[in-house]
């Protein structure tokens, strides 16, 4: 397996490139419109083609560098079924699996940030069966999870509710060496306290993550609408326009 994690400081945007040079698979995941040269770097450097894009969820604090992506590489974009954007992807859901070469790709509905997120399960079956990672997005932060405000206060405690459930009943059922690289660190409004160290596992957050300590569901969604910040207006804005982006040509 090849795995490089793309910083992205100003903002404290994560997007990651993982797959098999075996069998020559390259994915990238949440990919940021700054960083496309970076990706196709690692592409060549591996003498292996990017061929499969997955976005966690519509992006709202940054413009997605996905469908631009999908032009160059020729590549497909995954997004969960729900996903309400205006160009062509291919719909996953719960459980799909998505093969890699040696590698594969599985697809955790992780509702609560938004109702389109997706976690993603990554294993090399070279080494095991068992996942190795998963890459979180928007709903387990290193030290935090996302924020379940983006639809508006009258939806934020269903929300609150959802984020509980895919945390509890999906994510910290993963044993706790998996490790956890989520779609962003330390300088993201995504979250309210999140690391600097853009890494963790499932034990550390498990056992350090004030949000996940909280006693109850009830307890949990009281917690994480405390202290919570706006959402700055400009998240609006860039969602609707990463939900509009056209793929002009594929090549």
């Amino acid at each position: 397996m090849i795995f490089r994690q793309i910083l992205h400081s100003q903002t404290g945007c994560a997007s990651y490139v993982v797959g098999c040079t075996g069998k020559a698979k390259l994915a990238v995941v949440d990919p940021h419109i700054e960083h496309l040269n970076d990706y196709l770097a690692v592409s060549q450097q591996a003498n292996s083609p990017i061929v499969a894009i997955f976005e966690t969820h519509v992006q709202a604090d940054h413009r997605s560098g996905a469908t631009r992506l999908a032009e160059i590489t020729g590549a497909p974009i995954y997004l969960h079924e729900s996903a309400k954007v205006r160009f062509p992807f291919h719909p996953v859901r719960d459980g799909d699996t998505i093969e890699l070469g040696n590698d594969y790709v599985r697809v955790l509905h992780t509702p609560g940030h938004s109702l389109d997120s997706i976690s993603l399960l990554v294993g090399d079956r070279t080494r095991t069966a068992a996942p190795w990672l998963v890459f979180t997005g928007d709903t387990l932060f290193v030290g935090d999870v996302g924020r379940p405000d983006l639809h508006g206060d009258a939806q934020t405690v269903t929300f609150a509710g959802q984020l509980y459930d895919s945390l509890f009943n999906k994510l910290l059922k993963l044993d706790d060496f998996v490790e956890v690289y989520p779609g962003h660190f330390a300088g993201s409004a995504c979250g309210r306290a999140m690391s600097g160290k853009p890494s963790s596992t499932i034990g550390f957050e498990r056992r350090y993550n004030p949000a996940l300590q909280q006693p109850s569901r009830e307890a949990f969604i009281a917690f994480v609408q405390q202290n919570q910040t706006p959402a700055p207006p400009e998240f609006t804005i860039i969602r609707q326009a990463n939900s509009e982006a056209q793929i002009r040509q594929t090549i």
